[in-house]
């Protein structure tokens, strides 16, 4: 038996962490690109509020997105919700008002990573600082999660916590996909076919999946190959599919559900017969905006279904 609020609030803490995490891996990712391509390619730094959704949030308070008020917005903006440190301070508190129900680790791993995040926040700013402070963020975001996986009863908060972070690990996946491909030089422009390799490099960097990629599929780096192997990989954790397939498992069981499988069945659909081939070369940007739609959606449903919920959770009688 688990109380709706309760549900809610694991599920909630569990989006929060992984967004921090993967707010932190698109800065980073758009960090490297500026880096490593060449200066006549120029990457703006405006796209990356489209790309988290944070834009008119942004605009309502400053005028010019320059690298410094965009970097400081996205990580350590107490006033902007989806800042990393936002997220981390939301998921502290989720978790201090439902610190029954998980292990006293994981509570004191996220209250470090936290402290870090907020004491350390100048260092994530500077470009100096950025690599080391943002790689800290997200160890600690994957130290938490090992934590509850590893130490965590495998009940229905925990069922509820896993929906959590899958639902919130497909969106900002492509989102991430989005970054990594955006702001390049017009498609079939010399510049880009040059430089392409570092580009998608530096998406599959950006989510650990280098080594994964190279293992499975063992071809270079090519634009279809690498959101093939991010959208539609069943065995790359951190896939969109691979993520769809997690909430699928984690609603077994439970009443209720017709209308959230049958948006799932949608997304998993558009993922599976995704032509990444012609993505890689145009429309990408409109199919992640689709794609955020309908995990949108799929949010709504749930949260209307469970955590409005009269009665406490219970397993379904044919469970």
């Amino acid at each position: 038996m688990l109380l709706s609020r309760v549900a809610e609030t694991v599920y909630w803490m569990a989006r929060y962490v992984e967004r921090a995490e993967d707010t932190a891996r698109i800065v980073l990712t758009h960090t490297n690109l500026v880096l490593d391509l060449p200066r006549q390619i120029r990457l703006g730094w405006a796209s990356l509020l489209t790309i988290t959704g944070s834009d008119e949030e942004f605009y309502t308070r400053f005028d010019n997105p320059t690298e410094e008020r965009v970097v400081r917005f996205l990580v350590a903006d107490p006033k902007n919700p989806s800042s990393v440190l936002s997220s981390l301070a939301s998921a502290r508190e989720d978790l201090r008002t439902t610190r029954a129900v998980v292990p006293r680790a994981a509570w004191e791993a996220l209250d470090d990573g936290y402290r870090f995040a907020q004491g350390q926040a100048a260092l994530g700013i500077s470009r100096r600082g950025r690599y080391d402070y943002l790689r800290r963020i997200i160890e600690h975001a994957q130290l938490l999660t090992g934590l509850l996986d590893g130490t965590m009863s495998h009940d229905r908060a925990y069922d509820f916590l896993c929906m959590g972070r899958a639902l919130e690990r497909a969106d900002m996946m492509t989102r991430l996909m989005d970054a990594g491909a955006s702001n390049l030089s017009p498609a079939g422009s010399d510049d880009t076919e040059a430089f392409e390799d570092t580009q998608w490099m530096g998406v599959l960097r950006s989510v650990s999946a280098y080594q994964m990629y190279r293992r499975h599929v063992q071809v270079r780096v090519t634009g279809p190959q690498v959101l093939a192997f991010l959208l539609q990989d069943k065995e790359f954790p951190r896939s969109v599919l691979h993520s769809l397939e997690r909430l699928e498992e984690c609603l077994r069981g439970y009443g209720r559900s017709e209308a959230v499988l049958h948006i799932l069945e949608r997304a998993r659909e558009m993922v599976s017969e995704a032509n990444t081939r012609r993505l890689a070369s145009e429309g990408l940007h409109e199919f992640m905006d689709s794609m955020q739609v309908v995990l949108g959606d799929l949010h709504d449903v749930l949260s209307t279904t469970y955590f409005r919920a009269e009665e406490p959770l219970r397993a379904s009688v044919a469970a």
